[in-house]
């Protein structure tokens, strides 16, 4: 396949418009310096403040730099997979607009993914300058936690500077906020070699942190999520059905104990045992087992029938674009 580009950085950016000038300037001098041919898309998620107006002067400035604006807040997740739709780079490169990420770590990122033969690189902070209460504790709880349920072991899971082959970013969807989980969905989607690379982290120079701890909890509900729909969203009635054949099983069983306990108390005249079978709590239970078995079979089914009906789209509406058309 032919790229147009060595490079395509994609930039999620959400009022930044002190940094993107200097982001922007950074970005190209490393690009000049190593040869690369690149082009930025600088993402505007929704901005309230003059990051559109800067992204435009940029654009002017420079034509390797280039814009898609939304009318709305939509998260990054829908940022990031907007720019993995544009984006014409043999290796994509994912980066925050705060300067918080270092543009000079693109050359070593992109050898790793040109020459070491990785499908994805996640940059590692391991020196933050985040407070540790609020942010650098969680995230290594975070990290383990999610290492733990998907396999993918990696130190700073959430870093947003990574690197990307083309085929990995056209292949995986993201949506939500699962941008958090993008190796995961790399891994699922059958691109396993990921690596990791030490990156620097720099202190925040403008604004302020558009997330707060309630990504945490989040990021736990996405992360459960994620990790059902990866694993059964082309197979929805493994999932039920073996719950649905557990439960009506289990019913079915006590049924017919209760039914046995009934002629065997007929057949000998015990009259401990004479008492009907609704007056028996049990019966009750074996048979809210049963409705339960039977609605799962039904949903397993249904599931699967969305399943092969459904056709994802992009529903993002961008009022403006430039460099793209």
């Amino acid at each position: 396949m032919t790229y147009k580009y060595d490079i395509t950085v994609v930039v999620p950016l959400y009022n930044e418009e002190e940094s993107l000038p200097e982001l922007c300037e950074w970005i190209s001098r490393v690009m000049g310096s190593h040869g690369f041919t690149y082009e930025v898309l600088l993402v505007d998620d929704g901005s309230n403040d003059q990051s559109w107006s800067v992204v435009t002067e940029q654009h002017e400035l420079n034509k390797n730099i280039k814009g898609i604006r939304f009318n709305r807040n939509n998260g990054k997740s829908a940022a990031l997979q907007t720019g993995f739709n544009a984006a014409n780079g043999e290796v994509v490169i994912t980066m925050d607009a705060d300067l918080q990420d270092s543009p000079d770590e693109i050359p070593g990122l992109y050898k790793m993914i040109k020459e070491d033969g990785y499908d994805l690189v996640s940059g590692w902070k391991k020196v933050r300058h985040d407070p540790a209460l609020t942010k650098r504790i969680p995230s290594k709880i975070y990290n383990s936690v999610t290492g733990l349920l998907s396999g993918v072991r990696l130190n700073d899971m959430n870093c947003g500077l990574k690197a990307y082959k083309n085929l990995v970013i056209k292949t995986i969807r993201v949506y939500g906020e699962m941008h958090r989980y993008i190796p995961v969905i790399a891994k699922w989607n059958g691109f396993i070699k990921i690596g990791e690379k030490v990156v620097e982290h720099r202190a925040r120079k403008y604004g302020v942190s558009k997330f707060g701890l309630s990504r945490f909890v989040n990021g736990f509900l996405d992360l459960l999520s994620i990790t059902f729909v990866s694993k059964f969203k082309r197979k929805p009635m493994h999932f039920f059905g073996t719950l649905g054949s557990l439960s009506f099983f289990t019913g079915f069983v006590f049924t017919l104990y209760l039914i046995g306990l009934k002629l065997y108390s007929i057949y000998f005249s015990n009259e401990l045992l004479k008492r009907d079978i609704t007056d028996r709590p049990a019966f009750y239970m074996a048979l809210v087992a049963v409705v339960i078995g039977v609605q799962l079979f039904l949903t397993g089914f249904i599931a699967e029938m969305l399943a092969m009906n459904n056709h994802s789209k992009n529903e993002y509406l961008i009022l403006d674009q430039k460099g793209l058309d």
